[in-house]
């Protein structure tokens, strides 16, 4: 054991015995009880509505996932549901009967629901701060409420009196000021204390986690070495209190690669005592699945722990139902790799399952967020800002600009997922939410269209605008297919879309009885790869070091780039020793007049010889000169007007020689340019 470390948890075993011995009220102690109403007592043993069957009849195309687990978890957040109910929601089934939310998710194939816990969601005065007002007192009645109806419960202790998530992990209120010895104890102890709350009311909690998407930070500590504490406490309150329970951390953002293999790394040096690395999975923000499944994978290999997906969501339509704006909607500018329907949004949950069962190794389950937050009105935003207000139905509401002012205090409102849940504005079930069920048994009913997919064409400005007659339509069975479709363009369209330069446009057109979509770009076209060095490499490049230079390769460095983050580097310290010729032949160019531009910056050149070229059937056609002075002063050659025709082949390229001046002759190369040139109408001929 490293010194710094025997250290730390010295001082932290001093600490906590001074605590107890010297501190003893700073902290209330947990009793093992908690009140509840009438209506929150748990009846007489639960009765388990969770589906053993495959549900019938169903529209919903749903490949099986194959080998799924009987104990997987197919868990859902509805940390909000109180919240509704008070602000007036109901919830309804497939037939519009209305029903108790539980039961409908529970015959569905919900397993577990997951349940957000907030140390103090309120002001002095008990108003809420919305999101759900998400205390232990609604958790215990959450928790309760599931477990009468067969349901498991995750709690998810956030460590903070509001929002906990990769940009923010503040302290609660009341543990403001404690050192760390202190915080930790306080944590074990509330932890601790909720969990008796939950046991005691009946709740089967099968999960707990200690924190919250704890991306670098968790209650307000930000270093691991103190973080390892507050991690550390929760997980021994765990295992005291329910050590049937499993104990999970919570991260997210697992498409950058590196950083889940830190966390777990961290982890594993401070000792914390933990089951389960589970992540978020948003799929319109965290890559691909592919890349999840073997970041979870390396945890799984390296640590041995399960993993498994704590948070996803996906939109069935791209429309606000609440008045108050949504995180996704359709000029979101997010990968969207199923359509906004009710089956993409199946088909994105049931993706998420296979790769977890089949791709994430140790993988237990998925959960859902939030999928019955769902528009607490459909009259107006105003009498939906009092019931989110009043309630706390709405993800933030005035008052929580007391403990989080820079986000809460500028942008509180309702529901920003309204158009991620599995129920309408009006509360009545979707045919997605059988997902939960099918995924176990498949339900391969024939493929139908299910939407028609965006085209999003690039045209140059000086060549020909041809737009396709077919496009494609994606099925329930998440294939694709092409269909006619009929564009809403006319000529008048085009000749604006030639004649007024760079410019977007969006038309719209008709495919099997849809709407379909079209995306135009006009750009000036550049028929180069690769014309920034972005790849990091020379793909689409010929090299040719004629001196053996000491440096020559495409270098990351933004500070020194014209755009972008990568240039062509070159360098060497011996005289005369820099003479090379950087060139690209583009593949299948088409007939035309050309323009071509490259950059360059350097110094120290001494004697040089530095020119862009154009080449025809390998034979230098035309030049134009360049030159190095200091750094940061680019230089930019331009060559107009070269002729391509139908059978010749065009090299575009520069030349550079330096002799050197002490220091040794360096440069950057960068933004080579080929667009085409429009070729000037021929006169009328006079009349003579």
């Amino acid at each position: 054991m490293k010194i710094r470390k025997f250290m730390h948890i010295l001082t932290t075993v001093l600490a906590f015995v001074m605590l107890l011995t010297a501190c003893a009220g700073t902290v209330e102690k947990p009793t093992g009880e908690t009140k509840t109403s009438n209506e929150d007592q748990t009846p007489a043993g639960p009765q388990s509505l969770v589906p053993k069957e495959k549900i019938k009849g169903s529209s919903l195309y749903v490949k099986k996932v194959e080998d799924l687990p009987d104990d997987f978890i197919l868990g859902m957040d509805i940390s909000s549901v109180l919240s509704e109910e008070k602000s007036g929601v109901k919830y309804y089934d497939f037939e519009g009967k209305e029903r108790d939310l539980f039961e409908i998710l529970a015959e569905n194939g919900v397993t577990h629901i997951r349940v957000r816990i907030w140390n103090d969601p309120f002001t002095a005065e008990g108003k809420g701060y919305g999101g759900g007002n998400c205390d232990i007192e609604a958790a215990v009645t959450i928790g309760r409420r599931a477990a009468a109806v067969g349901m498991k419960t995750i709690a998810d202790f956030h460590y903070s009196d509001f929002w906990a998530d990769p940009a923010k992990q503040m302290v609660p209120k009341a543990w403001k000021n404690m050192d760390i010895a202190a915080k930790a104890q306080a944590v074990y102890e509330y932890t601790a204390d909720c969990l008796k709350k939950l046991k005691n009311a009946g709740a089967d909690v099968a999960m707990v986690q200690i924190g919250n998407e704890t991306n670098g930070s968790i209650c307000g500590e930000k270093t691991w070495f103190n973080m390892a504490d507050i991690f550390a406490a929760g997980s021994k309150a765990v295992r005291e209190t329910l050590p049937d329970a499993l104990v999970a951390v919570h991260f997210a953002n697992p498409e950058k690669v590196t950083n889940y293999a830190d966390y777990a790394s961290k982890l594993k040096y401070y000792d914390i005592d933990y089951d389960v690395f589970a992540s978020s999975y948003y799929p319109f923000w965290h890559g691909t699945l592919d890349n999840l499944g073997q970041v979870l994978t390396n945890v799984a290999d390296t640590y041995g722990k399960k993993t498994m997906v704590m948070e996803t969501s996906y939109a069935f339509t791209d429309k606000d139902t609440d008045f108050s704006g949504n995180t996704i909607s359709g000029s979101s500018g997010i990968t969207k790799d199923y359509p906004f329907t009710v089956q993409g949004q199946a088909n994105c949950f049931r993706n998420v399952v296979d790769t977890v069962v089949h791709k994430a190794k140790n993988g237990i389950g998925v959960v859902y967020w939030e999928g019955a937050w769902i528009t607490v009105g459909n009259t107006s935003w105003e009498e939906n800002s009092r019931k989110w207000e009043e309630f706390g139905s709405g993800w933030a509401s005035s008052y929580a600009s007391e403990y989080d002012p820079k986000d809460a205090g500028k942008y509180y409102g309702g529901s920003a997922v309204d158009n991620q849940a599995f129920f309408d504005e009006h509360g009545k079930a979707l045919e997605s939410l059988r997902v939960f069920n099918l995924v176990r048994y498949g339900n391969e009913v024939p493929a139908r269209v299910d939407a028609i997919e965006d085209t999003n064409l690039v045209f140059d400005l000086n060549g020909e605008i041809i737009l396709p007659s077919k496009v494609n339509a994606v099925m329930t069975d998440d294939s694709k297919q092409e269909v006619d479709v009929v564009w809403n363009v006319t000529e008048d369209d085009v000749r604006k879309m030639k004649e007024s330069g760079a410019a977007k446009y969006s038309y719209t057109g008709a495919a099997d009885g849809r709407e379909a979509v079209l995306n135009v770009s006009m750009v000036e076209f550049n028929f180069l790869e690769n014309y920034s060095f972005e790849t990091g490499d020379l793909t689409g490049w010929v090299l040719t070091d004629l001196k053996k230079a000491n440096e020559l390769y495409v270098e990351d460095k933004a500070t020194d780039s014209l755009t972008g983050n990568r240039h062509m580097h070159f360098w060497s310290s011996g005289t005369d020793s820099v003479e090379f010729t950087l060139e690209q032949t583009p593949a299948d160019l088409p007939a035309g007049s050309y323009k071509f531009t490259i950059s360059i910056m350097g110094g120290d050149g001494g004697e040089t010889e530095i020119y862009a070229y154009a080449k025809i059937g390998g034979e230098i056609v035309k030049t134009a000169p360049l030159e190095i002075t200091y750094y940061n002063e680019w230089h930019t050659a331009t060559i107009g007007s070269i002729a391509v025709g139908a059978d010749d082949v065009l090299t575009v390229g520069i030349y550079v020689k330096c002799a050197g001046a002490g220091n040794g002759a360096w440069g950057k190369i960068d933004d080579a340019l080929l667009n085409s040139e429009a070729v000037p109408e021929a006169p009328a001929p006079e009349n003579g």
